[in-house]
């Protein structure tokens, strides 16, 4: 079974613990959740409006719903 979760925020969080800071993942593409590893850069060029599915690749499709 497949699982569709629509993530809408594209950047990550800024958390911080102790004066230091930690990214949290907010897009759900990162490799090192629940930290932020850069991969919501991926999300660059996505139009409003359009649902994509990211590949395990790095690469995005569109879903139409």
């Amino acid at each position: 079974m497949v699982r569709y979760v629509k993530k809408v925020d594209k950047g990550p969080v800024e958390v911080k613990f102790e004066g230091v800071s930690k990214w949290i993942c907010m897009c759900g593409l990162s490799n090192n959740q629940p930290f932020c590893d850069g991969s919501h850069k991926k999300t660059l060029g996505e139009e409003e409006g359009k649902v994509y599915r990211y590949n395990a690749d790095g690469t995005r499709t569109e879903i139409q719903l």
